[in-house]
């Protein structure tokens, strides 16, 4: 337990310092087929809710990824409505939090009131796609006021998984999922159009936990050893066993996808020593997993 304290003290000391992470500009974004080459899905990427990614910040490379694949984006600076979703095919949703200083303790307000949460879920329910990324705290307290509308239980805490954690990067909270292992989940959004698109392997660099209802699909299943904290010099862990870091869920005629952890659709460069953190990290599959994500959301991805 001493491992995941000092881990997990790293960890929370590394998220205050959010000017110690920057997009990768380096990242090759280039798509060789792109899915949609014209008037494409249009794609609303919320940057209104002290939202710590955005498209033209640490979220960059995953824009212009989306952007190369024949996405149009938008980004909004509105409160969510109706009348605003009803123009959009996908909402993505990155690290909103309840204040934009991660450090201050209202940073774990609810990001959104209810009026928009029920906004979201509706326009969702009549056939919108919804794509919600909520970190580790503060991140999952923000965020649960969304994520209940779709019966999605955030633990709001910090997940780490030793024995199953990289360990090139000796972190207990960057968790590997492998097909081999069966933690990574069949599904069409790890499996692809062909064999080209498909995901054998990905890492989720320090998140929370989740727990879907039952007609979610848990594609990224956290093993039994996997524990969730708080951190601190005296911490206490809860067993993450039977819950997830990815889920899919389609919802009346819509489609929602829920992620525990950011940096994994990111591409940044992180610390003084510049370490590559999300797609940019070589021997993982993370980029084409955003891709398949994607084409899930705007239905190119079809179940058998």
């Amino acid at each position: 337990m001493k491992t995941f304290a000092v881990v997990v003290l790293v960890l929370m000391l590394a998220g205050s310092a959010g000017a110690q992470q920057v997009a990768d500009e380096n990242f090759n974004t280039s798509v060789a087929h792109p899915a949609y080459r014209n008037n494409g899905p249009k794609i609303l990427f919320d940057e209104a809710h002290n939202n710590f990614h955005t498209a033209t910040g640490r979220y960059k490379p995953f824009a212009d990824l989306i952007g190369n694949d024949g996405y149009r984006i938008t980004s909004n600076k509105k409160p969510f409505t109706r009348s605003l979703l009803n123009r959009y095919r996908v909402l993505i949703i990155s690290n909103a939090l309840g204040d934009p200083r991660m450090a201050d303790p209202a940073a774990s307000n609810p990001a959104f009131t209810d009026d928009e949460c029920d906004a979201v879920r509706d326009w969702v329910k009549a056939g919108g796609s919804l794509l919600l990324i909520a970190d580790h705290a503060p991140m999952g307290s923000a965020n649960q006021i969304l994520g209940t509308r779709f019966g999605i239980e955030m633990s709001k805490m910090y997940t780490i998984d030793e024995p199953n954690s990289d360990p090139e990067s000796k972190n207990a909270g960057f968790i590997i999922y492998t097909r081999e292992s069966a933690r990574l989940v069949d599904h069409p959004v790890t499996r692809g159009r062909n064999r080209a698109e498909r995901v054998n392997k990905i890492i989720a660099f320090t998140g929370q936990s989740l727990k879907g209802p039952p007609r979610g699909v848990a594609f990224m299943k956290l093993a039994d050893s996997a524990k969730d904290t708080m951190g601190g010099q005296n911490p206490t862990f809860v067993s993450a066993a039977g819950r997830a870091q990815g889920i899919v869920l389609k919802f009346g005629k819509g489609r929602a996808i829920f992620l525990a952890e950011a940096a994994m659709l990111s591409a940044q460069l992180i610390g003084p020593q510049r370490m590559p953190f999300g797609m940019n990290r070589s021997g993982i599959d993370n980029r084409q997993l955003t891709l398949n994500l994607m084409h899930w959301l705007t239905h190119l991805l079809r179940e058998k």
